[in-house]
């Protein structure tokens, strides 16, 4: 992708004024022209919202093993049902500042250890219930503990106090300050269900108190949505209906999206994105933000407990010909840690590493394992053009004395039974809006999903004092240093972050800025987005 593209995309997704566009522009030798009039086709569609509707997303997610349980949440098309059947105390906007959603105000003290959350009232659930704070301790206190496998262990582990002050009040102490904890509430498996009178939740239910409510529910299959007119905010909200339909094979999906069958689709095939492009009924949106591509290690198993060859994987891979190869320049090269673009403080003076057999080696001799052998298990299940990505791999570790062997892995299933289970493997991330939760979510040694196992001692002092110290400069220091242990010693190999790309078809209208945070429209599509016929 050219700069030019990418700063399309960042004046877009609101990380770049006009005025700035213009400037960064003229570097190219351009005039004051539109980004619209630039690559020829509007980013969006140009009518007026409109009320009513059904919306057919096919998702290349989706799995047999799927829950309604929000603790198990771990892709798109459930991280987005969820989004559409669920409230959460805050919101990250789509222009990537933090919003509140049943949380109107909260403030915090003592160093971000204690803090106070307003809660809007008046808030009803699908079942009639109305919204308390003991709703949300009871739905918080589902994630934590010794037994939970929720990805929002990590979050709620870090509460020493959960209280409700009446009805509409709730009282958050810390174990240590946190002054992203606001921004960390908007996480997709934190969502606020009704408590029953023993102060628990049924997870699996389906209900909550989000615009739309739950209609049908086939995991891997189909779940179907529709509006809830008891909603606080209903408003707001386009669509009478919606429906997320799996269709894993990505040839599928954009046939169904090209015959009529769905009116939008994710994870479009990079490879065939120019003639997709050339369909006048079908519009592309793509937008750029903190999403990757991962190769975890797990570092309790050999040969991946040694650092050096974890070091020698790293630098086996040419991530230029793996940007261009999987994703046809349609994102950035990566530098094995998952602070992206869209982040404060991304540490942009620390060497990107570059493609080097011969320091491939220079690690393996000093590890002992020189004719190093591996197995990777991958499936396009992982993100499109895994299986791809992985022969790639394999061809650039050849040249380091490293024999790949290439494990194909069914589609279905493959979170339950390869991700966080094999060894070696495939993974993709949707990113987060803060270092702490990217860092909290899968690299803290303590995290549900620290999917390489990965404990670094430093690393872990680092994370706690960084996230209550109030001094920016403190902060961008303490995150730099981060990345650089992960760079250097982590357990995960992140070669490539990819740009969100999904299509709509021309009877589907979309809001301007489309978020960057997440796939389709920060996974709120069905709360912004419209039918115009």
């Amino acid at each position: 992708m050219t700069d030019l593209k990418q700063l399309d995309l960042d004046l877009r997704a609101g990380r770049l004024s006009r005025r700035d566009f213009l400037k960064a522009a003229a570097l190219f030798g351009l005039s004051a022209a539109a980004p619209s009039v630039l690559f020829g086709k509007p980013a969006y569609a140009a009518s007026e919202p409109k009320k009513g509707g059904h919306l057919k997303i096919g998702t290349g997610h989706g799995s047999t093993t799927d829950s309604l349980d929000p603790a198990t949440y771990e892709n798109n098309c459930m991280q987005s049902v969820g989004k559409t059947i669920h409230n959460y105390l805050t919101q990250v906007a789509a222009n990537g500042q933090l919003g509140s959603e049943l949380a109107e105000t909260w403030e915090a003290s003592e160093g971000a250890k204690k803090w106070v959350f307003k809660l809007r009232q008046g808030v009803e659930f699908h079942n009639g219930q109305k919204m308390t704070a003991n709703d949300v301790i009871a739905s918080f206190k589902h994630h934590g503990g010794a037994d939970s496998k929720s990805g929002a262990k990590v979050i709620v582990d870090a509460f020493s106090d959960l209280q409700a002050d009446g009805d509409h009040t709730l009282l958050i102490t810390l174990k240590e300050g946190n002054a992203d904890l606001p921004y960390q509430l908007s996480d997709y498996h934190l969502a606020v269900m009704p408590a029953n009178a023993e102060g628990k939740i049924d997870a699996k239910s389906g209900i909550g108190c989000g615009y739309y409510k739950l209609k049908n529910f086939e995991p891997g299959v189909k779940t179907s949505v529709e509006k809830f007119a008891n909603h606080w905010n209903a408003g707001t909200v386009h669509l009478d209906s919606a429906e997320f339909i799996t269709i894993a094979d990505v040839t599928a999906r954009v046939n169904a999206l090209t015959t009529g069958e769905i009116d939008a689709a994710d994870r479009m095939d990079v490879k065939t994105l120019h003639l997709l492009a050339r369909n006048k009924n079908v519009r592309v949106i793509e937008t750029s933000g903190n999403a990757h591509y991962s190769m975890p290690m797990r570092c309790d198993t050999d040969p991946y407990k040694s650092a050096d060859v974890r070091l020698a994987l790293k630098y086996a891979v040419d991530r230029n010909a793996m940007l261009e190869t999987v994703l046809r320049g349609h994102g950035y090269v990566g530098n094995d840690h998952p602070i992206g673009r869209a982040n404060r403080y991304l540490a942009k003076d620390l060497p990107q590493r570059a493609y080097d057999p011969e320091k491939a080696k220079f690690h393996l001799k000093k590890a002992g394992a020189e004719g190093l052998k591996v197995q990777l298990s991958t499936s396009d299940a992982a993100f499109a053009g895994a299986v791809d990505a992985a022969v790639l791999y394999k061809e650039h570790a050849a040249k380091a004395g490293i024999e790949v062997e290439i494990i194909r892995e069914p589609s279905d299933g493959y979170w339950s039974n390869v991700w966080m289970k094999k060894p070696f493997c495939f993974c993709y991330w949707g990113g987060r809006p803060t270092e702490d939760w990217a860092f909290s979510t899968a690299y803290a040694a303590d995290a549900e999903w620290n999917d390489t196992v990965w404990k670094n001692e430093k690393f872990n002092q680092l994370l706690l004092a960084a996230r209550a110290e109030l001094d920016e400069a403190k902060r961008a220091t303490m995150y730099a240093e981060m990345q650089m242990l992960l760079s250097e010693d982590g357990g995960t190999i992140i070669p490539i972050f990819n740009n969100y790309i999904g299509a709509v078809t021309d009877k589907v209208g979309t809001p301007e800025v489309i978020a960057n945070d997440w796939d389709l429209d920060g996974q709120r599509a069905v709360l912004r987005w419209w039918k115009t016929a």
